[in-house]
């Protein structure tokens, strides 16, 4: 359901009239405001011993809106405890047992996952985590954080607001995944020759932003430069090239002062990469096609009880005005095979699911949709 509501007392109550039984998680998605006061709501919940973990995020979606206040509150079915993981800004975190979490379940299961979208250990983190749980699981969640792009406490425990964290919800439920971005290739490609973490040091051998910006004011006709990098620079992605699937997308959001690119997400030095360049019509095309691809390998439309969407916030920046369309589309596709269910989800800083193969991946200016049966 969604709430749309900043008083942390009113969330709490239409919380508890829900019928949480001991298997249900309680899983918010918070957008982000000045008003809720989130240190009080964890409190209210843990006095009333509610299961949940949260996170807050740029813009919230329901049916086919887009919110900028309010929380959606989903209540699932849980095969375990959720796990919640912190301290991962540096390599040598301690792992819990997930093998063991789930080598008793017989069913299907779905890791839903919300990390520090501004951490610069994801790729790290989500290797060890598909490397716990593998093609065992099917996987889909996003990068909690705010729209300033400044780090800070971003994700609700019970213990209370962390960052450089993850959490993690392991559910009873057999998921359809539909991951499309919509972006074509403009430019390159490029190497990334010198890289640490989300941090593009040189293309080809030469300063990451001198090579960049070449390519970004022969194609805009504009002056390009650090003050007005992130309003140019959403239009102009960089693609990792993969032999056997569409590009993973990296969105550079500013330059440091040796002219380093930092992205959302690690770039592996020696990647290959291509300048991206997208239309409206285009992403909104990605959009619809992901919404096929969750529904088109389903036991059953009938199934559905639930449809996540995690929609990355600067493709929403990029559509302005049309980004509703998107929205619009993934609505009316969903309740075209299941009325009752209402598409519900995040703007993201990054996205997560498994992808090919069934691998897992951290993507940006892409969305995921989740189909949960």
């Amino acid at each position: 359901m969604y709430i749309q509501s900043d008083d942390y007392n009113d969330i709490t109550d239409r919380i508890l009239e829900l019928d949480i039984r001991p298997q249900d998680l309680i899983i918010l998605l918070v957008a982000e405001s000045e008003v809720l006061d989130l240190k009080a709501l964890i409190d209210q919940l843990n006095k009333a011993e509610v299961p949940f973990i949260g996170g807050v995020f740029p813009g919230v979606i329901h049916n086919s809106k887009l919110y900028r206040a309010g929380v959606i509150v989903k209540k699932l079915r849980a095969v375990s405890p959720p796990v919640i993981m912190t301290g991962l800004n540096t390599s040598g975190f301690e792992w819990p047992d997930l093998k063991g979490v789930i080598e008793g379940v017989n069913t299907p299961v779905t890791a839903w996952i919300m990390i520090d979208g501004l951490m610069s250990n994801i790729a790290h983190f989500l290797s060890g985590l598909y490397d716990r749980l593998g093609d065992r699981v099917n996987f889909i969640g996003g990068g909690a954080g705010s729209l300033s792009l400044k780090q800070q406490p971003c994700l609700l425990t019970p213990e209370g607001l962390v960052q450089d964290a993850a959490v993690i919800a392991l559910l009873d439920y057999d998921t359809h995944l539909g991951v499309k971005h919509g972006w074509k290739r403009l430019a390159g490609p490029v190497v990334a020759t010198r890289t640490s973490k989300n941090v593009i040091h040189e293309l080809n051998w030469e300063e990451a932003f001198t090579v960049y910006r070449g390519y970004i004011e022969a194609d805009c006709e504009c002056t390009f430069n650090a003050q007005n990098f992130f309003e140019v620079a959403k239009c102009y992605p960089f693609g990792i090239s993969k032999s056997d699937a569409e590009e993973v997308v990296r969105d550079p959001i500013s330059v440091n002062e040796e002219g380093g690119l930092v992205c959302v997400g690690e770039v592996p030095e020696n990647a290959v990469l291509n300048i991206m360049k997208g239309t409206a019509d285009n992403l909104i095309a990605a959009a619809a096609e992901a919404v096929e691809e969750t529904l088109k390998n389903a036991p059953g439309n009938e199934y559905v009880r639930h449809t996540m969407v995690v929609d990355c916030v600067s493709r929403a920046l990029f559509l302005e005005d049309r980004h509703e369309e998107e929205l619009e589309q993934i609505n009316r596709r969903i309740k075209a095979v299941r009325s009752e269910v209402s598409p519900q989800g995040m703007l993201s800083l990054g996205e997560i699911s498994s992808y090919g193969e069934g691998y897992l991946e951290f993507f940006n200016k892409t969305i995921v949709i989740g189909s949960l049966y």
